[in-house]
């Protein structure tokens, strides 16, 4: 991938070079300078870019998120019996 790749691909897909920063997990010098040409892209940022396109923004880490439950809070049934 070329800077001017990374830029059309980032511009195309509505990301500010800050937004697209968080979603990778870094600060934003590193994109800006990637997109200047002033560091070599890693060969893994294809991959990740896939990865926020596919799934339409942010990049799923980690385990899946369960869903909680709502419980209600029952009254206790048990009625207490004074001595």
């Amino acid at each position: 991938m070329t800077p001017k790749e990374l830029q059309q691909w980032r511009c195309d897909n509505g990301y500010s070079q800050s937004q697209l920063a968080k979603e990778l997990g870094v600060i934003t010098i590193p994109v800006s300078r990637w997109e200047r040409g002033e560091r070599e892209i890693p060969p893994f940022l294809y991959l990740a870019l896939k990865s926020l396109k596919k799934s339409g923004g942010e990049i799923k880490r980690g385990r899946p998120a369960v869903k909680k439950l709502k419980t209600e809070k029952r009254k206790d049934s048990r009625k207490t019996v004074s001595p």
